[in-house]
């Protein structure tokens, strides 16, 4: 059987004692791959790190497996994972298969139009707001992360990620990350972080509805303002498809509105996002250099890669208008 690049069937066929194997690699991800697998009869969902440079700490299978499988069964939408193995002779690294859910990852501004761009985006904050309202201990993921801390261990190790995936020099990104360090907040109680909330991280159903919310490869317990922050600010990034960011979509709440609501939702203190609009803007940043990275090493899968060194200067850009207030 042949397989899509990262996947050998045959063996991934022999480890699950099922039939030949047919896989097909989804589009749109820009780090761990994910593919879908079925022997005919079953479906499943197969997740595994990036092929090549992989950064320390980052694309755990493990920890995925792990805060899914606490989330499902707390009665959040994550997919429910079905077996993690650590063995990378099967496919060549870690990875972990989870159920197969339907449902629709919106990547162009005509098919969020369509959905309504207000509904949709609203019950993508509420989603985020149901997260942060978990406790952590109760549903099994109190010694997830420490949350003492985070924003200053944030604002190092994203500095730490963006100095193992230097290929260029990127004007005022040093700086942007001088200015984090020197006025970390605080921040409040820890909840259950995605790291990564945004609209195409989401499945939804076909009014719109969140069914299951994928790649929790950056989760841990931390300051959901961080959480809030990046959706704000992927909201304002261009679609994968269409060309035109969620902002400019008709009908789309403003990011005053999105942030609102949150606070609303949650009885969390959203005022003043500043420091953590500037810091998504910088972890958004760092991401897309890392990408970029494997980008110009010839490491990367699938599509759409060539324009995501572009996209990093104006990031930085906005990190520092937002820390201007």
């Amino acid at each position: 059987m042949t397989g899509p690049p990262g996947l050998d069937l045959d063996r991934l066929a022999a480890y699950l004692g099922t039939g030949p194997l047919t896989a097909e690699l989804f589009g749109g991800g820009r780090s761990n791959l994910t593919y879908a697998v079925t022997d005919g009869t079953q479906r499943w969902v197969l997740r595994r790190p990036p092929l090549g440079h992989v950064l320390p700490t980052a694309h755990d299978m493990a920890r995925e497996h792990r805060v899914i499988g606490a989330l499902s069964a707390a009665g959040f939408p994550a997919p429910r994972p079905i077996r993690l193995c650590a063995d990378p002779d099967v496919v060549g690294a870690p990875f972990y298969l989870m159920e197969h859910v339907d449902g629709e990852i919106v990547r162009s501004a005509d098919r969020l139009a369509a959905l309504g761009a207000r509904q949709t985006t609203l019950s993508l904050v509420d989603t985020l707001a149901d997260l942060h309202a978990l406790d952590p201990a109760a549903i099994g993921l109190g010694d997830f992360g420490r949350p003492e801390g985070f924003n200053a261990r944030q604002v190092r190790r994203w500095k730490q990620q963006l100095d193992a995936s230097r290929s260029r020099d990127v004007p005022g990104l040093a700086e942007l990350h001088a200015r984090l360090a020197a006025a970390v907040p605080a921040g409040g109680p820890g909840t259950v972080v995605h790291g990564d909330f945004r609209l195409d991280n989401v499945l939804l159903g076909p009014a719109g509805e969140i069914r299951a919310v994928l790649d929790w490869e950056m989760s841990t317990l931390g300051d959901p303002l961080g959480d809030l922050a990046l959706t704000l600010v992927y909201a304002g990034q261009p679609l994968l498809a269409g060309g035109r960011v969620p902002l400019a979509v008709p009908g789309h709440p403003a990011t005053a509105e999105l942030g609102g609501h949150y606070a609303r939702r949650t009885g969390r203190d959203a005022s003043d996002l500043h420091w953590y609009v500037a810091f998504a803007a910088f972890k958004l940043a760092v991401i897309l250099e890392g990408v970029h990275y494997r980008y110009v090493g010839g490491k990367t899968v699938g599509e759409g890669f060539e324009t995501v060194g572009a996209l990093v200067a104006p990031l930085v850009a906005q990190g520092h208008e937002a820390l201007e207030g």
